[in-house]
C-alpha cells in the first residue's frame, strides 16, 4: 500500500479522540441507566431466572473485582475511588495523545474509561458498586457483574488483541 493511500485511509477516520469519548459517555449513560432499573426492580440478593443459565441478582460489591477486599472494613472505598481516578486520568491522557490512526486502541480506551467512570460514581455516591448481572453454570455462579464491568473486559481483550496484531505486523515487515 502506499504512503498516499495510508494517508487516505488515516484522513478518513472520525474525529479523534471526541468520537472515543463519545464512546466512554454512552458507557456511563447505559451503565447508570441499567444500575437504575435493576436497584428499582430488583430485592437484594434475590435471584431471578431469566435463563437456565443467567439470572438478574441485585447485589452491592464494596471490594473491587471478585469483591475483592469487599470486607476491609471501609477503607477500600477510598482507595477503589483514587485508584479508579488515577487509572482513568492516565488512560486518558493516553486516548488524547493517540495517533488518530490507532481506532482500536482508541475504542479499547474508550470503554476502559467509560467503565471505569461507571463504577466510579457508584463508589462515591453509594460507598459501593451495583452489580446485577449473574450468569452461572448448574451451582457455580461467576461474581455479579454490570454494563461497566463489562466494558472494561471488552476494553481490555480489544487492547490485548491490538497489542498481539501489531506484534505480528512488526514480525511480518521484519522477514
Amino acid at each position: 500500500m502506499s504512503s498516499a493511500q495510508k494517508k487516505a485511509i488515516r484522513s478518513s477516520f472520525p474525529p479523534y479522540p471526541w468520537m472515543w469519548l463519545g464512546v466512554s459517555a454512552l458507557v456511563i449513560l447505559l451503565d447508570w441507566q441499567t444500575k437504575q432499573i435493576a436497584s428499582e426492580a430488583l430485592v437484594l440478593y434475590a435471584s431471578h431466572e431469566v435463563f437456565s443459565w443467567l439470572n438478574m441478582t441485585l447485589a452491592h460489591n464494596y471490594g473491587a473485582a471478585f469483591s475483592f477486599l469487599s470486607d476491609a472494613g471501609g477503607w477500600q472505598r477510598w482507595f477503589f475511588t483514587v485508584l479508579a481516578s488515577a487509572v482513568s486520568l492516565v488512560l486518558l491522557v493516553w486516548l488524547l495523545r493517540l495517533p488518530r490512526h490507532e481506532w482500536r486502541t482508541g475504542l479499547a480506551l474508550g470503554l476502559i474509561i467509560g467503565g471505569a467512570i461507571g463504577n466510579l460514581m457508584d463508589r462515591i455516591q453509594l460507598g459501593y458498586v451495583v452489580d446485577y448481572v449473574d450468569v452461572h453454570f448448574g451451582s457455580w455462579h461467576y461474581p455479579a457483574f454490570n454494563v461497566a464491568d463489562s466494558a472494561i473486559t471488552v476494553g481490555v481483550v480489544l487492547l490485548l488483541l491490538d497489542g498481539l496484531l501489531q506484534t505480528i505486523r512488526q514480525k511480518d515487515t521484519h522477514q
